[in-house]
């Protein structure tokens, strides 16, 4: 490192220097002017030395500048980045490679074994910061789902998200020299966005080693089940399975559905081509009230890659009849559609729309929830008389709702305005509130969305837990509650206090190209509104039936009294029991007026779950099934994706190698113009009085200077 300083300055002018230094030279000759007894080069030693420190004192009272320049060189960053998935280790050794030497083309084709060939591929990556030498900075990282420090030979990661590696690098050493970046990877990710976008964000040239094999091996799997998760008692429902298959041509796929062990379906499916894939619809019965699980498998065939893929379990909840909600609105409004087509999306619900002027045409009495658009109970009697028989009510304001008839129909919200007047603001998901779960994926699109219109006051909850979504007003994030639930005397309460959902749909479409977050933030709104209409007094339910691998299983608990009001004062005892037969004990956490216990990470298996308690002299209880699936999504792709790493390599300038090419590494990085070191000039100013050494050489030559006097004998 170099350092260099020179003066400047500043506002004041450069002249001041020949007279401080004039100052210094008259101070010094009236000191030492009169003949004295000194030796004549001592008495022309202390003239200079005075003349020089009343100089730097003057110097120092006009406050002039220093300004510090160093030069730090800083060697280039060869950031090394290596797959630890699964995938990576189920490809036979060294295949790929054989077929691309005895290839006619060049053909980007790499290929890893099992075992000892992985090991000495990492140990021939680790090898490139010894042949780099001290002229590189060379740092090594491994990934999965998440990056890390260092190589790894464990290939044990469950997913894949070379995007989110890349970023976490560019986050890390932004505005440094990063030389180059050496990628490992088989190009399979199952996790985050197409990783060519992430890798533009680098200004340096990106080397891909191509892991893995470009030809799929001899697989089936389930590729995927869409199904609708309710059903009606008595009725058929249809599931499509994915059925895939690779280089399995003429064999016979046999599909199959069990129910408690119980086969419900069966099909065979010819498999006509080595790349296989076919929607197989397969129609169910619903014999049977409840959350029924279904287990869909395909029996594996000789010399699979893998079974881990060959089976899915889903959960259907089948029901007696639909949940009626009536959606009543004075006038017309662009966020009446949004909200039917959003709760609608979940086949368990029906909406019916009406004006207000219209009620005489429907029976109020057959919902089981009423959602009221910028209206209030008492503008009808029929309304009334719905809330009085505790049907399950959400509230949603705007421009045209009475604030005061609002305010006294229901004891959940207070809002308290001085005038008429509407403001913008955004929803800030609560961490706070447990009466149901939304996906991480839709708190943060909902974080983005615009804003909604409000009534402008302020407000007051009755209890903070309640809220789902606060109010963000511009950057401020306030405790005002956009979007709350909660009980009023037995009777479940909702509030959305800001209209134009409409936008919230439009942004969200343009964005992501769909709106589950909106259907899913009302979904969950009219389940939790209506889970107590069947009057059940105790209900425990998991966030949801099938937990992945390493996911933390959660579930929630609800009590109700005999005036179906929520409590939570008893203890709620839960024990889980899997198909092994091992047992999982547990005590339900107090979140709110309901119950919650997050149970940690369980092994993969199928589990039965039984809660008690006991309110008084009664005692409650509640069953039910629960999943933890293995994480099978490395197993999905059997076949290497060298085009997109070959892609990444041409667009950065770098170049696509295959592991045994891993040697001429080295020599392209060296070989590179652009991958040098880079001297970053630092400049600094700072006041002269802040600079200790002006100080130092003041004192030390004052002192030099009274030295000298008092060995000549002078005072």
């Amino acid at each position: 490192m170099l350092f260099l300083f020179s003066i400047t300055w500043g506002t004041v002018s450069g002249w001041w220097v020949p007279a401080c230094v004039v100052l210094g030279l008259l101070y010094a000759w009236l000191l030492y002017r009169q003949p004295v007894a000194l030796n004549k080069k001592i008495r022309y030693l202390l003239f200079a030395i005075r003349a020089l420190v009343v100089t730097i004192i003057a110097l120092v009272l006009l406050s002039p500048l220093v300004k510090s320049v160093s030069y730090n060189p800083q060697k280039p960053l060869v950031l090394v980045l290596q797959d630890n998935s699964q995938s990576i280790k189920m490809f036979s050794a060294s295949s790929a490679e054989a077929r691309a030497s005895n290839s006619s083309k060049v053909s980007p084709i790499g290929g890893d074994s099992e075992g000892a060939g992985a090991s000495a591929f990492v140990n021939d990556l680790a090898n490139l910061k010894k042949e780099l030498g001290s002229d590189y900075d060379v740092q090594e990282f491994h990934f999965n789902r998440d990056i890390a420090s260092g190589l790894s030979k464990d290939f044990n990661g469950k997913q894949t998200d070379i995007s989110k590696a890349l970023h976490a690098l560019n986050d890390r050493f932004v505005n440094q020299n990063i030389g180059a970046i050496v990628l490992a990877t088989d190009g399979l990710y199952n996790q985050g966005s197409d990783p060519q976008y992430e890798a533009k964000n680098f200004k340096t040239s990106i080397y891909t080693i191509a892991l893995g094999d470009t030809v799929a091996k001899r697989d089936l799997l389930i590729g995927n089940v869409n199904y609708n998760k309710t059903a009606f008692l008595g009725n058929d429902f249809e599931v499509e399975v994915l059925a895939e298959a690779y280089q399995a041509k003429g064999e016979t796929m046999r599909l199959s559905v069990t129910e408690d062990g119980r086969q419900v379906a069966t099909q065979n499916i010819q498999v006509t081509s080595n790349d296989f894939h076919k929607v197989v619809p397969v129609k169910l019965n619903a014999d049977k009230k409840g959350v029924r699980k279904f287990t869909i498998n395909i029996a594996p065939v000789k010399n699979e890659l893998s079974t881990q893929n060959n089976s899915e379990t889903i959960y259907v909840d089948v029901m007696d009849a639909r949940q009626k909600i009536l959606l009543l609105y004075e006038s017309p409004h662009p966020d009446i559609s949004v909200i039917r087509q959003a709760i609608e999306n979940n086949k368990n619900y029906e909406v019916k729309a009406s004006l207000l002027a219209d009620l005489a045409t429907v029976k109020p009495g057959d919902y089981n929830l009423v959602i009221l658009y910028q209206l209030a109970a008492n503008t009808n009697s029929t309304i009334q008389n719905l809330i009085k028989a505790k049907v399950p009510v959400w509230y949603i304001t705007g421009a045209q709702t009475n604030l005061q008839d609002f305010n006294n129909e229901q004891k959940l919200l207070r809002i308290s305005a001085g005038r008429a007047e509407m403001q913008e603001v955004f929803a800030q998901p609560s961490a706070e509130f447990t009466g149901f779960t939304l996906s991480d994926s839709s708190r943060q699109k909902i974080t983005s969305f615009p804003p909604l219109l409000a009534p402008y006051g302020s407000y007051s909850s009755t209890s903070p837990g309640e809220t789902v979504l606060k109010q963000r007003i511009g950057n401020v994030e306030t405790t005002y509650p956009l979007l709350a639930f909660g009980d009023d005397g037995g009777q479940r309460i909702g509030v959305l206090t800001g209209e134009g959902i409409w936008r919230w749909q439009l942004a969200e479409f343009q964005t992501y190209g769909n709106h589950h977050a909106l259907e899913e933030l009302f979904g969950q709104g009219v389940q939790y509104l209506t889970a107590n209409s069947n009057q059940q007094r105790f209900i425990v339910y998991p966030a949801k039936h099938v937990f992945d691998e390493g996911e933390d299983v959660i579930l929630n608990a609800e009590l109700y009294n005999d005036a179906l009001e929520l409590i939570n004062t008893p203890d709620v005892k839960i024990e889980l029991k899997s198909s092994a037969g091992k047992n999982y004990s547990f005590l339900f956490s107090r979140n709110g007026q309901s119950y919650q216990l997050d149970a940690g990470t369980l092994p993969v298996g199928e589990y039965t779950y039984s809660a008690a308690t006991k309110n008084g002299t009664k005692q409650f209880s509640a069953i039910g099934q629960l999943t933890v699936k293995p994480l099978n999504l490395e197993s999905r792709q059997s076949a290497a994706n060298h085009q997109l790493l070959n892609a990444i390599a041409k667009q950065s300038g770098g170049v696509m190698l295959l592991p045994s090419q891993i040697n001429q590494l080295a020599g392209l990085i060296r070989k590179n113009d652009n991958i040098k070191t880079v001297v970053y000039e630092d400049k600094h100013y700072s006041d002269i009085i802040d600079v200790k050494w002006v100080f130092a050489l003041m004192l030390g030559l004052l002192s030099l200077e009274w030295f000298l006097r008092k060995r000549e004998g002078e005072v």
